[in-house]
């Protein structure tokens, strides 16, 4: 790496990026750019600038990606249904490939020949991010920090050391040490006290959702409308998607929905345990999916589940620049072209139930379901031959158990 000239870094102003500036010059003695994406971080991001001028870095990118996150990322995994491992809403796995994209496009625009980023050596973050830069510009050097031999700090609490030894703030303590990551789509919290799953998640740590105890004592409803499976409005008031998550992150977050706790298996062959907290999500996955059910019939249901399996461990393995997913999507938005109606939850305490729905593609016939006369439609005597012929092996296997 002696002949880098110049770096992009995915700068989050967090404790691993806070210390890679000053390593990188120390260590290549190369021009280091700081890159931070606003996907949604709020006031995080204030302090960001300066800090990252003050740890050496040459100049300073900070763009707001908050609608490309949205439209281009979170929708088609929300229409896809895919969630990895039956609970994690892929949140980090989501923001990863954006910050690279725009990544590259600035080391091309700034004439740099190298990217890099703080993931560590044991995490997912480090194949989703890398695995974008060789999808979209080969040629660019990648320099991981954490896997290069002359990177020494092996701990936490030697960067933070290391940070302090250079005037650099940080916003991790070693009494507080677990790492949070911030988007619309979620709050992650990892490390530090976490890492024990034995461990239960500080009461006070979250801050987007009211401990479910103390929720207010009466349900409140939401309703959502979808358009072929995007969220169009809320309440009745017409919003954009990303206004929409906005909305509900604190329409949810007061009733205590959203959070989760969850013991994963990463791409690198590790089980970790992260505790996530994220209250739109939770509720658009909830109302998107009770309008497929409306509307699909049970073949496609059935399919849909493979797929939203196999997206959401593209998704979570950092393979979001490959052909498969593409295709899939080409799936996904065929089937979601019926995705249309209105949703109405109860967020009561904790939990998110979706009370009523409605769609003008619904499958659902009030004539067939009723449990009176549904005339020539359903006759209860058409079940007699259909029970025959449905159990016809189950009743052969029978008679020969029987002959025995």
């Amino acid at each position: 790496m002696s002949n880098v000239k110049k770096v992009v870094l995915a700068y989050s102003g967090g404790l691993d990026t806070s210390v890679i500036i000053p390593w990188l010059k120390e260590t290549y003695g190369c021009e280091v750019i700081a890159y931070a994406a606003d996907l949604g971080q709020g006031e995080e991001l204030d302090p960001v600038y300066d800090k990252a001028l003050k740890s050496g870095a040459s100049k300073v990118f900070i763009e707001d990606l908050r609608e490309e996150l949205v439209e281009d990322f979170i929708l088609p995994t929300l229409r896809a249904d895919a969630v990895y491992e039956h609970k994690y809403l892929l949140a980090t796995s989501l923001a990863r490939p954006l910050i690279a994209k725009r990544q590259v496009e600035i080391a091309h625009q700034e004439g740099a020949d190298a990217v890099s980023h703080g993931a560590t050596g044991k995490g997912n973050d480090q194949v989703r991010f890398e695995l974008t830069y060789r999808a979209l510009d080969p040629n660019l050097r990648i320099i991981a920090c954490w896997r290069e031999p002359e990177w020494t700090l092996t701990s936490r609490e030697e960067a933070i050391e290391y940070a302090k030894a250079r005037d650099i703030p940080v916003p991790v303590t070693a009494s507080k040490p677990y790492s949070m990551d911030r988007n619309l789509w979620h709050l992650s919290f990892e490390g530090g006290v976490l890492e024990d799953p034995a461990n239960a998640p500080d009461p006070d740590m979250f801050l987007l959702t009211v401990d479910p105890r103390n929720a207010p004592n009466e349900p409140e409803e939401v309703e959502i409308e979808f358009d072929k499976g995007n969220p169009v409005s809320l309440n009745g008031e017409r919003k954009s998607p990303h206004e929409i998550i906005v909305a509900l992150n604190e329409i949810a977050g007061r009733n205590g929905v959203g959070r989760i706790d969850i013991v994963e298996d990463r791409l690198v062959g590790m089980k970790s345990r992260g505790v996530y907290e994220c209250p739109a999500a939770v509720v658009l996955y909830a109302a998107h999916r009770e309008l497929f059910f409306l509307t699909h019939d049970k073949r496609t249901l059935m399919f849909r589940q493979q797929v939203a399996n196999l997206y959401s461990e593209l998704v979570y393995n950092g393979e979001w620049y490959c052909q498969l997913r593409e295709n899939l999507d080409a799936f996904v938005n065929k089937c979601e072209e019926v995705v249309t109606g209105k949703v109405r939850l109860s967020l009561f305490k904790g939990s998110c139930s979706p009370i009523a729905r409605e769609s003008p593609h619904s499958l659902y016939s009030t004539d067939i379901a009723t449990f009176g006369d549904s005339g020539e439609l359903y006759s209860h005597e058409h079940a007699t031959g259909f029970i025959k012929l449905f159990g016809l092996p189950i009743e052969t296997r029978g008679r020969l158990n029987r002959g025995k």
